[in-house]
């Protein structure tokens, strides 16, 4: 079974195990769930909501992946001459 197989299983299984049983597993898995979790800053979530609502309103400039792959070559080439 690949892994995406087990998470939607874990998934599934999560919706309707009892509590004692969700409880065990948060316990036993609670450091690594707390490691992995990323909190972001009100000021960051500020600044991304209003990236996305000019990307929705079509104000905001996009690029390709290709082009953006350019730019960030470009800077780090410029950025190791120095």
């Amino acid at each position: 079974m690949n892994t995406t197989n087990i998470r939607q299983r874990l998934q599934n299984y999560l919706e309707v195990a009892d509590d004692k049983k969700v409880k065990a597993l948060y316990i036993m898995m609670e450091e690594d769930i707390k490691e992995s979790n990323v909190e972001y800053s009100d000021e960051l979530k500020a600044e991304l909501d209003n990236h996305y609502a000019s990307y929705k309103s079509g104000k905001a400039k996009m690029v390709t992946a290709a082009e953006s792959k350019r730019r960030i070559n470009r800077i780090l080439k410029s950025s190791k001459a120095k």
